[in-house]
């Protein structure tokens, strides 16, 4: 009987046998247009948990929240991730301006 030990916690964990690569290969040309199928995108099942970190990241969830989340410590997630948060000059430039009770229209 297969059973998920404590750490697992009902986590997918991908196996890296021939027969998961080929079918995640073939699941891939059904879901990307055919320019993307050669591309690194989602490459392997494990991109998908980076890409799905770099979203919650990226939409302005807290690291700690992220790091329980997906079972990291700040410390790791942030060595990790930090690169992948982009686009979010602004609204922590309002943030700032917010928090020092100033407007950020002028």
């Amino acid at each position: 009987m297969n059973r998920l030990g404590p750490r697992d916690q009902g986590r997918v964990r991908p196996s890296r046998t021939s027969s998961y690569s080929r079918v995640w290969k073939q699941a891939r040309g059904f879901a990307f247009v055919p320019g993307k199928v050669s591309s690194v995108l989602a490459a392997r099942p494990y991109d998908l948990r980076h890409a799905g970190v770099s979203q919650l990241l990226n939409s302005g969830v807290t690291a700690p929240e992220v790091a329980a989340r997906v079972g990291h410590s700040v410390d790791v997630l942030l060595k990790i991730y930090a690169k992948c948060v982009d686009g979010q000059e602004q609204e922590i430039n309002d943030r700032i301006l917010k928090g020092l009770g100033e407007d950020s229209d002028g």
